[in-house]
């Protein structure tokens, strides 16, 4: 991982599905739909992928009482299966630029994913992100199992 600075949310889950499956639902727009919102009353009506160094990274979460929150951000590190690095913005706070860091690694058939959100600005919205993250790996679970 790179040198972390301001503030963190470290996030380390397993899955029980293979690296290439995880790694895809955080690169897939289909899957990224299904999964990538803060808790299973929210939606993803939309996700954009340019899979590539310097491509975009876009979604929009619709919350229960129909607000959005929308999030982007540029790749700056490609390794499927293993690593997975963005830049990351939401749409209320653009000038607040975070890094994305993923690592997947697999043991015994399940992969394990660590997280690291760094540059965050603020304790609020650290500790939001922190619920956010927490909600979406619990949504990328059930996606991986369904």
């Amino acid at each position: 991982m790179s040198a972390e600075s301001g503030r963190v949310v470290r996030i380390e889950r397993t899955f029980a599905a293979t690296p290439e499956d995880v790694f895809d639902a955080w690169t897939s727009p289909e899957v990224m739909r299904r999964w990538f919102h803060c808790a299973s009353d929210w939606d993803t009506p939309e996700a954009e992928v340019d899979l590539r160094v310097g491509g975009k990274v876009r979604v929009v979460m619709r919350r229960p009482d129909a607000r959005e929150v929308e999030a982007q951000g540029r790749y700056t590190l490609i390794d499927r299966p293993h690593r997975l690095v963005m830049t990351w913005t939401f749409d209320d706070d653009p000038s607040n630029e975070q890094m994305i860091e993923l690592s997947f690694s697999e043991s015994e058939g399940s992969t394990t994913v660590l997280m690291v959100n760094s540059s965050i600005s603020t304790d609020e919205r650290h500790d939001a992100q922190d619920e956010g993250w927490n909600g979406c790996f619990d949504e990328l679970e059930r996606a991986l199992a369904g």
